[in-house]
């Protein structure tokens, strides 16, 4: 786990894989609210900006 607003695994947290990328636990938004086009198969969620600050900080440094 890169980052996470709590520890039980409810919130928003951002997670590192054993293959170099990442994933993003959210709340759901639907393309439409967010005036967004995308493909089958894609969906957006939405995370406080300070999560992804950190998770960023963390991937990079490697210390977690």
């Amino acid at each position: 786990m890169y980052a996470s607003e709590c520890s039980s695994g409810t919130c928003p947290t951002v997670y590192g894989t054993d293959t170099d990328s990442v994933l993003v636990q959210g709340y759901i938004v639907t393309a439409e609210d967010a005036g967004l086009d995308l493909p089958a198969g894609e969906q957006i969620v939405e995370i406080p900006r300070e999560i992804l600050i950190a998770a960023a900080a963390r991937a990079t440094s490697k210390t977690y």
